[in-house]
């Protein structure tokens, strides 16, 4: 090992390189002496290259700084050894997206895909950050967020034979990869947690109804209320989308009633911060007068407010699961293999998040 270091030393300074001052295969075949065949063989790890050459050839390559021509890979496969992850930048109100693209290029570092983010807003028309992937062939797959239960985003990407996968499930009658929280689970154990604490009167502060988890998290509840015999009492004109000022509103409005819910379940962390506060500035108690579920990416709620229900679905493990998943699309995997669902985990106070 010491032998190639001192190899790629002594002979980097007179190594040939491009006409921008990136290293090249030719770079690395003439710091190893091997042909340029044999490095780009050894490169993509072919079979009938010694295990040997492979590492000395990529330890080379590590040292200089070598990376692939896009350019030069897409002309001669067609292939761009691209991912584009498509997340509206209305997320960033509490990281989201952040963390789901830590865990997307945490695996694709260890492939030879590279990441483009590609953000939009949800007051734009969805269709246009998938479509200019699609037209200008700069992406070899897609993942797509917010899925709905036939999103068009869908249809589009399988007619035109572009690998994908969805953060979330749909109600297409054909497979496709997917990775999803099991959010019909989370609020039925959520409404499992506020009956153990003798809660009888439970609302919900659900995601927007066009979004398919937000059917399944309503399933889910439905199933909690009703095996525990409890009522329903739900919030008006709000979902997680909604404003701060707009969920204190309504939080407010109807906690200040005579048949106000004494339980809580929200679909986010950040519509779970205003309505604690909306119940606060009424003079209610958290763990007294009400209770709260809600799932937490980042150990935050707990620590915003102990007593709070809270269960955990990591975002970075999901970014994770995402990159797996398209790189098996790309890859022509079966979809059978691509498909997965996580289960919420109720956390202690002292549970540590990763």
């Amino acid at each position: 090992m010491r032998q190639v270091k001192n190899e790629a030393r002594g002979r980097s300074a007179e190594a040939p390189v491009s006409g921008t001052g990136r290293p090249t295969l030719k770079t690395i075949a003439y710091m190893t002496g091997l042909g340029i065949t044999t490095v780009s063989k050894a490169l993509k790890d072919a079979p009938d290259i010694s295990t040997a050459t492979k590492e000395r050839v990529k330890l080379v390559a590590k040292q200089i700084g070598y990376r692939p021509n896009r350019a030069g890979v897409r002309l001669r496969t067609g292939k761009t050894n691209v991912v584009s992850v498509i997340v509206p930048v209305e997320d960033e109100a509490m990281g989201l997206s952040t963390h789901l693209i830590y865990g997307i290029s945490r695996h694709l570092r260890t492939t030879r895909y590279h990441l483009i983010v590609t953000p939009y807003s949800l007051t734009d028309d969805p269709l246009d950050p998938v479509r200019y992937i699609v037209e200008t062939g700069s992406a070899d797959g897609v993942v797509l967020s917010r899925t709905e239960p036939l999103d068009p985003r869908i249809t589009f990407l399988r007619d035109h034979s572009m690998p994908f996968v969805t953060h979330g499930r749909t109600e297409f009658d054909f497979d496709h990869a997917y990775f999803d929280f099991d959010n019909s689970a989370y609020a039925e154990q959520a409404v499992d947690e506020l009956a153990q604490r003798g809660r009888g009167r439970i609302a919900l502060l659900m995601p927007p109804p066009y979004l398919t988890y937000s059917k399944y998290m309503q399933d889910g509840l439905l199933r909690g209320l009703e095996h525990h015999d409890l009522l329903e009492v739900p919030f008006h004109g709000i979902t997680t989308d909604s404003s701060f000022d707009a969920i204190k509103t309504e939080v407010m409005r109807l906690m200040s009633g005579r048949g106000r819910p004494d339980g809580v379940v929200c679909g986010s962390a950040a519509s779970a911060i205003a309505t604690i506060i909306a119940a606060e500035e009424l003079g209610l108690t958290l763990g007294r007068e009400f209770d709260l579920a809600v799932k937490d990416s980042f150990g935050l709620m707990q620590k915003f407010r102990r007593g709070t229900i809270a269960f955990h679905e990591d975002f970075r493990a999901t970014g994770v699961g995402l990159a797996k998943a398209i790189i098996g699309a790309i890859e022509g995997n079966d979809v059978s293999d691509l498909q997965y669902v996580t289960r919420p985990i109720l956390l202690g106070d002292e549970m540590p998040i990763s």
